[in-house]
């Protein structure tokens, strides 16, 4: 598939930039009927959606997303801060009610990774899954999801709400890169389309997937999850804190969403939690990962 040329950086930041609370109703109207209960509500700058929806949490009517064209304290898991330039990025956070109870919710932030990961195959964006909570391009970052769960007060039935924020790099500025510290990917293509029918896009898939999951749990995701894994049958370590905790060849996920790892000793699960997957560097080679989504 031939990919449009590119517009300036300056141009894509403008057309980002125009996204406003007037655009929700665009964005409603062009999506599925899965997502025509969502809420949509689009602000200029915040320091994180996801801490604004975890606090609105006991007044929110139903399904809330929040988009903004900056984050001044956006975040991902174990406090890392998420950095992006204006406009570079689409940061957005869904807030989302489910049954529960809470043990049922493990393999969330994995269903979510499946829903992005296939809108955006879609939209001619290949990409595949790093678990437990990353979207690669070509081997770098292009996305990540952060899943945080609370109880609503006036919620007695079991229920959980979870904020599902997402931070989608568009562009990557050369000097973000380098304030990064390591390789990070960009989709300069979907930069191009209106954003009003990219966030629709993702929106209609993930309503669809999270109004399933409440139902099933992750068990229907999991062989999904597996055609989309970046370093299956690879070598790689697992990290708490820079501190080695297992290493193994990576098999895939299980029902819940748990990586299974082939080890000397045999196959252990590993929980979804603080903790880092990389490469093991002494088998970088060892073998090839799944092929990407076709063009």
């Amino acid at each position: 598939m031939t990919q449009p040329h590119t517009p300036p950086a300056a141009q894509l930041t403008t057309t980002a930039a125009a996204l406003g609370q007037q655009d929700a109703t665009a964005i409603s109207a062009a999506c599925a009927s899965s997502a025509s209960h969502v809420a949509i509500e689009i602000v200029g700058q915040t320091g994180s959606t996801n801490a604004d929806l975890l606090a609105r949490i006991d007044t929110l009517a139903g399904p809330t997303l929040l988009i903004a064209h900056q984050q001044t304290a956006g975040r991902g898991r174990a406090g890392r801060s998420w950095l992006s330039a204006p406009g570079a990025a689409l940061m957005f956070s869904l807030a989302w009610r489910f049954k529960g109870p809470l043990h049922r919710m493990s393999g969330l932030p994995m269903a979510v990774g499946v829903a992005l990961a296939e809108t955006l195959g879609s939209l001619g964006v290949p990409v595949q899954i790093k678990w437990p909570n990353d979207l690669l391009r070509d081997g770098a970052k292009l996305a990540g999801i952060l899943v945080e769960s609370q109880t609503a007060k006036r919620d007695t039935d079991g229920a959980i709400w979870a904020v599902i924020g997402v931070g989608l790099n568009l562009l990557m500025p050369d000097q973000l890169e380098a304030q990064i510290g390591r390789s990070v990917a960009a989709a300069p293509w979907l930069a191009q389309m209106p954003r009003q029918q990219l966030v629709a896009a993702l929106l209609s898939r993930l309503a669809a997937v999270l109004a399933e999951f409440d139902d099933t749990g992750f068990a229907p995701f999991s062989e999904r999850w597996n055609a989309l894994h970046a370093w299956h049958g690879r070598e790689v370590v697992i990290l708490d804190h820079d501190q080695v905790l297992q290493q193994g060849r990576a098999a895939g996920v299980d029902a819940i969403g748990r990586l299974l790892l082939d080890t000397p000793a045999g196959r252990v699960e590993v929980l979804s939690g603080d903790v880092s997957l990389r490469l093991n560097p002494a088998s970088a080679g060892a073998a090839a990962p799944n092929p990407t989504l076709p063009d």
